[in-house]
């Protein structure tokens, strides 16, 4: 039997679930600098004063959707992964870049407010920071097994980089050499470099077959991180 607290949190899961699914048809047609609480009070038929009982300003609403964001592309990595298993330590780094490309391509503005241009006036608490590394946790797994199990090929750093290189392997990826905890900064630069060149439209006219080309540019990374393809 439902209790009536229950009722009460399931009627709240669904009223929060239509806010922030009203708050992303906004960001798709307006962007994420206009998004506004009593727009999307007035699309749900809904009173200000009643929206802000669940998000009480819009850098709520935005985090709200900013983790959500960020918690889906992470899933999509880590189901990427674990489908991958058994796979050489440089095939599952690839499919776990492919499977952030697709998120991207069907998550465009989602993308976009969490790896597009910054939102004036927003400042992303460090409640995003767990979900947003939950991508680069994957990546820097593989790395670790395959550090373990054979080593990685490395590329020495140049010694003026030395000391933050090895500030980047404790703090980042503690147990990496410097030199890997370099070339992961690297590659995870260039991986969204190269999906944000794709989805804000930066490749047309000069890449045509773009998923054979990410396909190529990620084993291009593995082998910069120092995983090696059979």
């Amino acid at each position: 039997m439902t209790t009536p607290q229950g009722a009460r949190a399931r009627a709240r899961m669904e009223v929060t679930t239509a806010i922030k699914d009203e708050a992303r048809r906004q960001l798709a047609a307006e962007g994420a600098a206009k998004l506004s609480l009593r727009a999307v009070a007035r699309e749900l038929g809904m009173v200000s004063s009643a929206l802000y009982r669940y998000f009480p300003s819009r850098d709520d609403l935005l985090t709200a959707l900013i983790i959500d964001a960020y918690d889906s592309l992470g899933e999509a990595a880590e189901t990427a992964h674990a489908a991958a298993a058994g796979l050489p330590s440089a095939e599952r780094w690839v499919a776990v870049c492919e499977a952030v490309r697709r998120w991207a391509l069907a998550h465009p503005h989602e993308y976009a407010l969490i790896y597009g241009s910054p939102v004036p006036g927003y400042a992303a608490p460090d409640t995003t920071i767990p979900p947003a590394a939950r991508v680069a946790l994957v990546l820097i797994g593989i790395l670790r097994e395959a550090f373990e199990r054979r080593g990685l090929a490395r590329t020495p750093v140049p010694a003026g980089l030395a000391p933050e290189a090895r500030r980047m392997a404790d703090e980042l990826v503690p147990g990496l050499p410097p030199e890997v905890a370099v070339a992961m900064a690297a590659a995870w630069a260039q991986l969204f470099g190269l999906v944000g060149f794709e989805l804000f439209g930066q490749f047309k006219g000069v890449v045509e077959d773009r998923e054979q080309f990410f396909r190529h540019a990620a084993a291009q990374l593995a082998h910069g991180v120092g995983l090696v393809f059979p």
